[in-house]
């Protein structure tokens, strides 16, 4: 099994696809009314979905409560990976963090909802870390990203 997509409740769909769409490059796929919108990556129908049905003009999640703690997307390379970065700097976005996990190296931050993103891509698996009895022995690590924006 996997997990097919993420459905976000946002206060503002405009707002939110900036980011997704604007930013990080997810193609509009579908809009539902002006209450939602579906995007993808690839020829997939649908990885993301937008919607203010329970949310418009809401607030975030109050500090302290029970949601989702962040979504990840996976980009297949180190090289999209850096290109996503420039993205997200040339249009302001704070980093809440950047981490090397040894099978990964990720970018944390928010979106305009301040729902958590991670953005990610994975080591090629024979450099993934390992114990001796065959665990993997992950870590965080603080990310080099002058040297991810070489890649």
């Amino acid at each position: 099994m996997r997990i097919g997509h993420v459905h976000l409740k946002v206060a503002n769909i405009d707002r939110a696809l900036a980011f997704y769409h604007g930013v990080l490059g997810f193609r509009i796929t579908q809009r539902y009314g002006r209450g939602a919108v579906f995007l993808a990556s690839g020829d997939y129908h649908h990885h993301i979905a937008l919607n203010t049905w329970e949310s418009l003009n809401g607030a975030p999640p109050a500090p302290g409560t029970t949601g989702l703690y962040h979504t990840a997307i996976l980009y297949p390379t180190r090289s999209l990976l850096a290109d996503a970065l420039r993205r997200v700097m040339a249009a302001g976005i704070p980093l809440d963090g950047a981490a090397d996990h040894g099978v990964s190296e990720a970018l944390y931050l928010r979106d305009p909802d301040q729902n958590g993103v991670e953005l990610y891509w994975d080591k090629p698996r024979d450099h993934w870390p390992f114990t001796p009895e065959g665990e993997l022995a992950m870590k965080s690590e603080a990310l080099d990203l002058d040297d991810l924006l070489k890649a």
